[in-house]
């Protein structure tokens, strides 16, 4: 049937979940090269991961690293119940990452 959605396995669910966890990111890039669910994920997980690298800017950083762990948390959630959520900027960052 043309409407349905592809059914996401249970190993990549969780793959692309795990992508989330700052270095995880590249690790899943290279691993999972083969499923667009994973590097969908991974490239936000990597964007998340570079911007992570602001915590050291007194106040400004360390209001950036909290939207980014919050980022980080819901995009763990979405990608562990197989949804694809992209996320405000750096989803549209991560669409330029071509691995």
């Amino acid at each position: 049937m043309p409407n349905e959605k592809p059914v996401t396995s249970q190993d990549d669910k969780l793959m692309g979940a795990l992508s989330y966890l700052w270095i995880l990111s590249v690790v899943m890039l290279v691993i999972k090269k083969d499923s667009e669910f994973v590097k969908f994920h991974a490239r936000q997980g990597l964007i998340l991961f570079i911007v992570s690298f602001l915590w050291f800017i007194p106040v400004v950083g360390w209001i950036v690293n909290l939207a980014v762990l919050l980022m980080i948390v819901i995009g763990f959630f979405k990608a562990y119940s197989g949804e694809k959520w992209e996320m405000p900027v750096i989803g549209a960052l991560a669409k330029k990452i071509n691995l």
